[in-house]
C-alpha cells in the first residue's frame, strides 16, 4: 500500500491586499496571538485593539503599497512558487499545501482540507530557520490544537527549526556570495527582533543579555533564539571564509529598547558613521523576501545609510524559491516523513 503525505509550508501571513482595512484585520489577528504579545490579557488587549492596530493600520498600508507587486504579496507569490516546485520535485505520493497562520490561505482551513482528504501522514515547515515562540513556537500550537480534535491522528511531523541543516547554509552561503562579500566594507547578517521578555524564558536561569552566543554555542541553546541567530552566522562565516572583523549580527523591526541588540538601524548609522560606504545586508532569518527585507532593508536603512554619510546598502534577496532551497525542502521532507 502507498501511504500519502501532507506536507504544509507555514508562515505567519500577510494582508489579503494594501488597503487600511484588510491590514488592520491581518494586524488584530496577528497581534491578539498570546504568544506574540504576551501581557496580561487585559493590558493586551487595549494597548493592541485600542492604541497599536487603529494608529499603525494606516502606516503599515503605506508600507505595504510600497512592497505590492503584480502578483500580490511576495511572501504569498513566493510561497505559492515554492509550494508548485516543491510538489513537482516530491512527486505524486505527497500533496503539498501553503498554510498561513493570519489571513489567507488560513493554516486552519489547510489542516480541515487534509483531514477531509485523510492523509497518513503530515510533515509542517514553519518557514522559520531559528525557533521562536511566536513564530514555529503558535504554528504548532494551533496545528497540534486543531489535530487533537480529528477522530483519526495521522502521524504528524513538525520540524521546529533548520538553521543549522547543511543544505540551509549551503544555500544561503551561495546567495551571499553572488554579490562578492569581499568588494563590501562590512557585512550586516540582521535577524528579526525579538523582545527579552520571550528570550529570556527559554533559560530562566540566565538573562538574555548575559547569554554568552555571541562567541560560543552555549549549553542551553537549542532553542534560546539569540543563540541560535548567533550559530547561524558562524555557520555561514565559516562557509563563506569570512573573518571576523568582515561582519556584524543584529536584529531589526523592534517594537520598544527593550528588544535583543543591537539594533540593526542602529547599526546601519554607526557604520555610515565610521565612513564605510558599502555595506552588504544578508537577513538569514527570512525564507522570503517580504516587507521586513525588501522595504525596512531595501528602503529605509538605505536611507538611513545616506543619511549619515553612506552610500550603498545592498540586501543579499532570500532563498525564496530558488533550486537549492528546494532541493534542501526536499531532503528535509524526505528525511522526517
Amino acid at each position: 500500500m502507498t501511504y500519502k503525505t501532507a506536507v504544509i509550508l507555514a508562515n505567519v501571513g500577510t494582508p489579503d491586499e494594501p488597503t487600511v482595512p484588510a491590514v488592520r484585520r491581518y494586524l488584530f489577528q496577528f497581534l491578539n496571538d498570546r504568544r506574540v504579545i504576551d501581557l496580561p490579557w487585559l493590558l493586551q488587549k487595549f494597548l493592541v485593539n485600542v492604541i497599536i492596530v487603529p494608529f499603525r493600520a494606516p502606516k503599515s498600508t503605506n508600507l505595504y503599497k510600497l512592497l505590492w507587486t503584480e502578483k500580490g504579496s511576495p511572501l504569498l507569490a513566493i510561497s505559492n512558487e515554492s509550494r508548485d516546485k516543491l510538489q513537482e520535485r516530491l512527486g505524486e505520493n505527497y500533496e503539498v499545501f501553503v498554510g498561513m497562520r493570519y489571513q489567507n490561505p488560513s493554516l486552519k482551513k489547510v489542516l480541515q482540507t487534509i483531514k477531509e482528504k485523510r492523509f497518513d501522514k503530515i510533515v509542517v515547515l514553519p518557514m522559520f530557520p531559528q525557533y521562536a515562540s511566536s513564530t514555529t513556537g503558535t504554528i504548532s500550537q494551533l496545528v497540534n490544537n486543531e489535530i487533537a480534535k480529528w477522530n483519526v491522528i495521522p502521524e504528524l511531523t513538525i520540524v521546529s527549526q533548520f538553521y543549522d541543516n547543511p543544505g540551509f547554509v549551503k544555500a544561503f552561503s551561495a546567495q551571499i556570495r553572488k554579490y562578492k562579500p569581499e568588494e563590501f566594507d562590512h557585512i550586516i547578517f540582521s535577524y528579526h527582533g525579538l523582545p527579552f521578555s520571550q528570550t529570556d524564558r527559554v533559560h530562566p536561569a540566565i538573562k538574555t543579555v548575559n547569554c554568552n552566543c555571541e562567541v560560543e554555542m552555549p549549553e542551553h541553546g537549542r532553542f534560546c533564539y539569540k543563540a541560535t541567530c548567533y550559530e547561524t552566522t558562524r555557520l555561514l562565516a565559516k562557509e563563506l571564509g569570512l573573518p571576523k572583523s568582515a561582519y556584524s549580527v543584529a536584529f531589526q523591526s523592534r517594537l520598544t529598547k527593550n528588544w535583543l541588540k543591537p539594533f540593526s538601524d542602529q547599526e546601519v548609522i554607526k557604520l555610515a558613521k565610521e565612513g564605510k560606504k558599502r555595506v552588504l545586508i544578508a537577513a538569514p532569518a527570512f525564507i522570503a523576501d517580504c516587507l521586513e527585507t525588501i522595504v525596512e532593508i531595501g528602503v529605509e536603512y538605505q536611507h538611513l545609510f545616506e543619511k549619515n554619510g553612506g552610500e550603498k546598502i545592498q540586501l543579499v534577496e532570500s532563498l525564496n524559491a530558488n533550486s537549492d532551497w528546494i532541493e534542501t525542502l526536499y531532503q528535509i521532507v524526505t528525511t522526517n516523513n
